[in-house]
């Protein structure tokens, strides 16, 4: 990337690609990312033509596969005259250490989410993200350097990987004979089968996220602050936070309800871009 103009940033999921900015000089982001299924990428030129500057470079990560990667550095080159610096998931970067035991197998929309939640906040942290697949990681808190030449001050500790509120739908509705593609509310008590499969996927997807909180106070010695984000939140939301606000009382900790962030990948992308400018 060269200088000072402005830096297009992408985030190219499984089926949408949210597109941000980062103006370095100021250090000011889009106000809303513009996010397009994959079939509908034609609507990013008038996107970029209402775009406050003209972009000098464009930062990338990509869960896609090859195919829409591929589209996406033509369609770049077609409007902007530039190549995507892909980004990959690294042994460490952004201030992070990759824990992973093979550091360039981490999903790279997971890596660079956790280094734009490094740059967001020094406590110990938890990102869950509820997609095509759910993912909760684990951030350990800032700590001090332990030598000379330390590679990083926050650790990517580790994190789960399960099925996402639409994937475990739609496994219920095609992979049984008798079960309906449910549009029913979260409750305690359901009574219908609708309401008795949204109330399972909700309470299967916030145990999974208390699971890795109570790990994190175990190991971390704190409790983590919880972000989430992904298009699955809404089902998810009121039963992880009853959920988490029960558990936080038991042990004697102050209530914080999750937080939500929405464009996670974005954020880590303009940590690395403005950490590449400065």
């Amino acid at each position: 990337m060269n200088g000072t103009g402005m830096i297009l940033l992408i985030d190219a999921g499984n089926t949408r690609v949210k597109f941000g900015w980062l103006e370095p000089g100021g250090m000011r982001r889009e106000p809303a990312p513009l996010a397009l299924a994959h079939a509908e990428l034609d609507g990013l030129a008038a996107w970029l033509a209402a775009l406050p500057a003209r972009p000098s470079g464009a930062l990338g990560a990509s869960v896609a596969g090859a195919a829409m990667t591929a589209a996406l550095d033509a369609l770049i080159e077609r409007h902007c005259r530039l190549p995507v610096r892909w980004q990959h998931s690294t042994a460490s970067a952004g201030g992070v250490l990759n824990l992973y035991e093979n550091p360039a197998s981490l999903g790279t929309d997971r890596w660079i989410s956790l280094i734009g939640l490094a740059a967001r906040t020094p406590a110990a942290a938890l990102l869950a993200s509820f997609g095509t697949a759910t993912t909760v990681d684990t951030l350990g808190p800032s700590r001090e350097r332990e030598g000379e030449g330390a590679p990083a001050g926050r650790r990517f500790e580790g994190g789960l990987i399960l099925p996402g509120p639409e994937l475990m739908r739609r496994a219920l509705a095609n992979g049984t004979a008798g079960l309906p593609y449910a549009e029913g509310d979260s409750t305690g008590f359901p009574r219908n089968t609708h309401a008795a499969i949204s109330s399972g996927i909700a309470a299967a997807q916030a145990g999974a996220v208390l699971r890795q909180w109570r790990s994190a106070i175990e190991t971390l010695g704190e409790a983590p602050e919880l972000y989430c984000t992904g298009g699955g939140w809404p089902l998810v939301a009121g039963e992880l936070a009853a959920v988490l606000a029960r558990h936080q009382a038991d042990l004697g900790l102050p209530a914080q309800a999750p937080r939500w962030l929405d464009a996670p990948v974005l954020d880590g992308l303009a940590s690395l871009a403005a950490a590449a400018t400065a």
